[in-house]
């Protein structure tokens, strides 16, 4: 019999992985900063892999989650060398798992959508960047896990 591992221990029921659909993270991802909590997203540029925070990261739509790039360094280079991205958000205030997100990032170059994005950014962030120097970053996930499991795919 093939078991799983859980949160709780192990079950030999395999998880349930529905279709990509990011809405049931907003509350966790959205109040990670706000919950003094952060994010981390883990690129991997010319120079090899690099992890930052992120205190941002807010879920857009169902497909795609987004955060406001203000330090323009090495998340922002290593994106444009190879836009493969793992971001991890923890906020055991709102859900005790661990939420991983696996997809591509794209640097935001249409002046509106910035400006929608940088909208939605929560206060503590933007009182970071005040002359919005920064730059709008799109994910399209295309998978999720939740815990120790995958929990939605694409």
């Amino acid at each position: 019999m093939e078991r799983f591992c859980t949160e709780d221990g192990v079950s030999s029921a395999p998880p349930v992985i529905t279709p990509i659909d990011l809405s049931a993270f907003a509350e966790i991802i959205d109040n990670a900063r706000t919950d003094n909590n952060s994010g981390v997203v883990a690129t991997i540029g010319p120079d090899g892999p690099d992890v930052g925070f992120k205190g941002s990261f807010l879920v857009w739509d169902k497909d795609h989650v987004a955060w406001w790039e203000r330090t323009m360094r090495e998340t922002y280079a290593a994106i444009q060398h190879d836009p493969r991205v793992c971001i991890l958000v923890r906020n055991p205030t709102r859900d005790r798992r661990t939420i991983r997100l696996y997809g591509r990032a794209t640097i935001v170059d249409d002046p509106q959508l910035r400006e929608r994005i940088w909208d939605r950014v929560v206060q503590v962030e933007k009182d970071t960047d005040k002359e919005k120097k920064g730059a709008a970053v799109l994910v399209r996930v295309d998978r999720v896990r939740a815990g120790l499991e995958d929990v939605q795919r694409r």
